[in-house]
Parts: C-alpha cells; structure tokens; sequence
C-alpha cells in the first residue's frame, strides 16, 4: 500500500464499470457513508477516504501550512485520482468537500464525470448581497468554544448540526468522530472551513453540478444551494429534500439514499 492509500485510509469496493468516489466533511470520516455504500457496489467501484485531519488518520500527517486553504484537500483527492487510474469518477462531495472537489474538477474537469453535492456552502459568513448564514461574531464565538473546552463543545455542536436529541444514533455518532480529532487539527480545520470564500471560483465550473440540500441545515441556509445553481459556471440542478440537519445521509438514509441514487444514475446533460 502507498502513502497515498495508507495516510487516506483508502478503500475500493464493489465492482462496475464507473467509478464514485464519496468524501465526507468536517467532523466525520468515511464512515459517514454507511448507510449509502450496500446501495452501490453491485453496480459501482466505489472509493472511500478520510480527510487529513479526520480522527482516523495519522495526525503526525496534518500539516497546518497545506491545510490552511481548501486547495491542500483538493491537490489530496487528485493525488487519490491519479493513483486510482480511472478515467472519471462520479464525485460524492458532502458539506466541506463538495467545495474540494469544485476545486479539482477546474484544474482536472477530466477526472470528474459529475459532481453531487450535499449540504454545500461557497461560503458560511454573510456579505453584501450574500446570506451565508454566519456573522464574524458567531464564528469568533465557535472558535472560542472549541478551543476553551472541546469535549464540551462538541457535545453541544453535534445536536445541533445533526438535528436531533443526544439520544439519537446518528448524534452519537457524529459526536464519536468529532471527538476523535485532536482538538488542535479540529479547531484549525474548522476556521479553514468556516472563513472559507469560494464564490469567485464557481464561474470557472465546467463538470456538472446536481445540489443537494436539507430543507432545514443549521450550517448552510437553503437559499446557499439556489446561490450555487445560479453562479456555477456548469450546468447544475438543485433538490431540497424534507430531511433536518447537515449530516442527512446519516440521520435520515431513508429520505437521502434514493435522493442520492437518483442524482448519481440520472445526468443534467440527457435530459
């Protein structure tokens, strides 16, 4: 096994023709993805990694410099693209790594047959015309929680995001994997994420973007999916689906999985 597979966790399921690779966001790891996997390898070669960062990978490999800007995660997933030797891959990019992969597909549009987002935001801080959903203030205080008491924190964030009580499985699991991360890796990660602005790059998206969206997400208010449909550069479609919360295929598969199934066999372009 190479650096690449070992420092990313990397697995190869399933068998099929086309290629789907699914990365998760902030806070979780590969498997974020459990509920939607059995749906795809009778039919798919599917790709699962962890961000650098995650609590399942080394952390001796975070390197804070690279990981400063969403690009190190994007030059991570074409590193992963060329070591898989595949033509095009359907892109699975929820919350955080929609946004990575929009950053590869426009320097690499081969690679990417489609990209689906889930839970997408270009960028979280409101502006002048632009409702992110945050204000500087909010996110100081995000900050200064997580890195006053971070078990703490995460205990109050994971309800919150995932949309339920603490009592709920997929609170707990999300609670499980934001706690594996070291709290310095988490908090660094999470001021990337958050003071991230990807809106002047949407224009030069030419691989085509189907936008999937919780109708209620405390991360990423639904206008941000019409926001994105409007300025990619590509063609794109956008579903809001009834599910609650930022992480759906984890706490609602039974809306999300065939959302999901349909957006990854249906194409913008044949319709």
């Amino acid at each position: 096994m190479g650096i690449v597979e070992e420092a990313h966790n990397l697995k190869v399921l399933g068998s099929g023709d086309r290629l789907i690779v699914l990365a998760h966001g902030f806070g979780t790891d590969q498997s974020v993805w459990k509920h939607l996997v059995p749906h795809l390898v009778d039919d798919f070669r599917v790709v699962l990694y962890d961000n650098m960062g995650a609590g399942t990978t080394n952390p001796d490999y975070f390197d804070f410099n690279r990981y400063a800007t969403l690009e190190g995660y994007a030059f991570d997933l074409l590193a992963i693209l060329e070591e898989l030797r595949f033509d095009s891959c359907i892109f699975v990019g929820h919350s955080v790594s929609a946004m990575v992969g929009v950053i590869a597909s426009i320097s690499r549009p081969d690679l990417f047959s489609k990209i689906i987002m889930i839970s997408a935001s270009p960028r979280y801080l409101n502006d002048v015309d632009y409702y992110g959903g945050f204000e500087q203030e909010d996110l100081d205080q995000l900050f200064e929680a997580m890195g006053s008491n971070y078990k703490a924190w995460c205990s109050g964030f994971a309800p919150l995001a995932v949309g339920g009580d603490m009592e709920s499985v997929a609170v707990q699991e999300f609670s499980r994997t934001l706690f594996n991360m070291r709290p310095d890796i988490a908090l660094s990660v999470a001021q990337t994420i958050f003071q991230s602005d990807m809106r002047q790059i949407l224009s030069l998206v030419t691989v085509p973007c189907h936008i999937i969206q919780s109708v209620k997400d405390l991360a990423v208010p639904v206008v941000v999916s019409e926001y994105l449909h409007q300025n990619l550069g590509s063609e794109s479609i956008v579903e809001v689906m009834t599910s609650d919360g930022h992480l759906p295929q984890l706490s609602s598969p039974d809306i999300v999985i065939p959302v999901l199934l349909k957006h990854i066999r249906y194409d913008i372009s044949t319709a």
